[in-house]
């Protein structure tokens, strides 16, 4: 006789229970025992009192060891990278215990610097923009929508439609959204327009977290950075008073990436873009107007503050050395370019807005970190003026030529023509010399402006650059690829190799010569 009676279904919930039964039974007893620990105060560490040893002899009896982790930033939850090196100390903290030392690790949380404030502030400029509830419109959703990253195909490559930036962060563009991650509420995530509650909120999580690991550590030490915490505030302001008696560090300018919203320096951590950028020194050369060309002049004269000042078309470089060699100089003809007043009050420079901006920061502008702008002209009109190149073989001025590459982001937007040593520069001046009236120039601003030697090289002798470009059959200033590849060989050639043939430092090596 058969059953058609189906089998009793299964518990699911029993089920699930019985394959985490040891690990529950685990969890238990691992939070019984820190519960004990922390009732205890098992890891709290205090001096020793013990009458019956002198205070020399004191730690021979009592051995000490402290240890301590480098402060977390508190910009958001403890990550899988602090708990490695975490576990680092916390091994080195049980292991002294039990060699019967006094182990002490303390707790910091770091809350100094930009990134608590940049984040702050980005849910602020958020919450203007899309409200409480964070609304954001149908075409920025669409926009977001193509940040998407392709899932690799079976046995394919992991490509993404973007950046690697937009992999990064999860197509998440907003602060906002990367805290709805997290599981926030809309109106807990407005609470952190303010900076404070940062503070607030993440400590206790990390202290939480820390406490489930087991790690040994004194939580009656435990303090946030700056002037949150009296005592340490104090004791940095201590250790810099004590370094400045000693003439360990003084106060002064120095080089760094500097926030102008802000009003200080914006080192690594701090920013919330761009990490890893340093600063890039270039060598300005300012090259004083002779003669302008004539939709230059038009411009020039149409700006009665320049009247009876020197005008300096002023070029960034990274390679001073070559100076000696320039034939010309190039503006980007499409660029817009201003008159800015220098802090010398006889002296106007022709650069970019964005260059006069950098340089104002660097007391090159009348007024610290503020520019003066006395007009504007466009690079096409600037085509065909004469200026005096300093160190330059020819002593009677060379001429502003159109490059196409010119950028306004990188230097000044006025770049060095030295086409004895760099395949950009030679390229594009054999172009202007073969097709002058294609890039609408006069031949005589070209004509007798021949390559001068600067620099011999063992592998490309006095000319590295005409060379390199017969080597790698350069034909124009549109090979970009082949430019690229023949500018590196060429700047690692004339650096390492190199020797100077003309000028102040002639017979040195370009290592020495350059930092001179």
């Amino acid at each position: 006789m058969t059953s058609n009676a189906k089998p009793a279904a299964v518990d699911l919930a029993a089920e699930e229970s019985r394959k985490t039964a040891k690990r529950d039974a685990l969890m238990a007893i691992e939070k019984q025992w820190q519960g004990d620990w922390e009732h205890r105060g098992v890891f709290e560490v205090d001096m020793p009192s013990d009458d019956s040893v002198a205070p020399e002899d004191l730690h021979d009896k009592h051995p000490k060891w402290m240890g301590t982790f480098p402060f977390p930033y508190m910009n958001g939850v403890l990550h899988l990278g602090h708990a490695f090196s975490v576990s680092k100390i916390e091994f080195a903290a049980g292991w002294e215990r039990l060699q019967g030392k006094r182990a002490l690790f303390p707790f910091g949380f770091h809350v100094t610097g930009m990134p608590i404030k940049a984040a702050a502030d980005k849910i602020a400029r958020e919450l203007e923009m899309f409200g409480p509830e964070f609304a954001v419109p149908e075409e920025l959703e669409t926009q977001l929508s193509e940040l998407s990253v392709d899932a690799p195909k079976a046995g394919g490559t992991f490509r993404g439609k973007k950046t690697k930036v937009a992999a990064k962060t999860g197509n998440k563009k907003y602060q906002f959204q990367i805290m709805q991650d997290q599981g926030m509420s809309n109106a807990e995530i407005a609470k952190f327009a303010h900076a404070e509650h940062w503070l607030e909120h993440y400590p206790p999580i990390a202290i939480s977290d820390l406490k489930a690991m087991g790690c040994k550590i004194d939580w009656r030490r435990a303090f946030l950075t700056t002037d949150h915490n009296p005592y340490y505030d104090s004791f940095a302001q201590w250790q810099f008073n004590r370094l400045r008696e000693m003439d360990k560090i003084k106060f002064g300018k120095r080089y760094t990436i500097w926030s102008a919203k802000d009003g200080q320096p914006c080192m690594d951590h701090d920013r919330q873009s761009g990490e890893g950028v340093g600063a890039q020194e270039y060598t300005c050369i300012k090259m004083q107007v002779l003669n302008w060309s004539e939709a230059a002049q038009a411009v020039a004269g149409s700006i009665p503050e320049l009247k009876g000042k020197k005008v300096f078309m002023v070029a960034a470089t990274l390679r001073p050395e070559t100076m000696y060699g320039q034939t010309n100089c190039f503006v980007g003809t499409k660029l817009t370019y201003g008159f800015f007043q220098s802090s010398k009050m006889d002296e106007v420079y022709v650069i970019t807005e964005r260059a006069a901006r950098n340089m104002a920061f660097q007391g090159l502008s009348p007024v610290n970190g503020h520019v003066v702008q006395l007009g504007t002209i466009s690079g096409q009109d600037i085509v065909g003026t004469k200026v005096n190149a300093p160190l330059s073989h020819y002593t009677d001025g060379v001429f502003m030529l159109p490059m196409d590459n010119v950028l306004a982001t990188k230097g000044t937007g006025v770049v060095t023509s030295v086409p004895s040593d760099s395949p950009d520069d030679f390229a594009t001046l054999r172009d202007l010399k073969k097709k002058a009236d294609y890039y609408g120039i006069q031949p005589e601003w070209v004509a007798g402006f021949e390559p001068v030697p600067v620099i011999s090289t063992p592998a490309y002798g006095e000319m590295t650059a005409p060379a390199l470009c017969e080597e790698l059959k350069i034909n124009s200033q549109k090979d970009r690829d082949q430019l690229a590849a023949a500018k590196d060989i060429a700047y690692k050639e004339g650096f390492y190799n190199g020797v100077m043939t003309v000028g102040e430092f002639q017979g040195q090596t370009v290592q020495e010569a350059k930092p001179r």
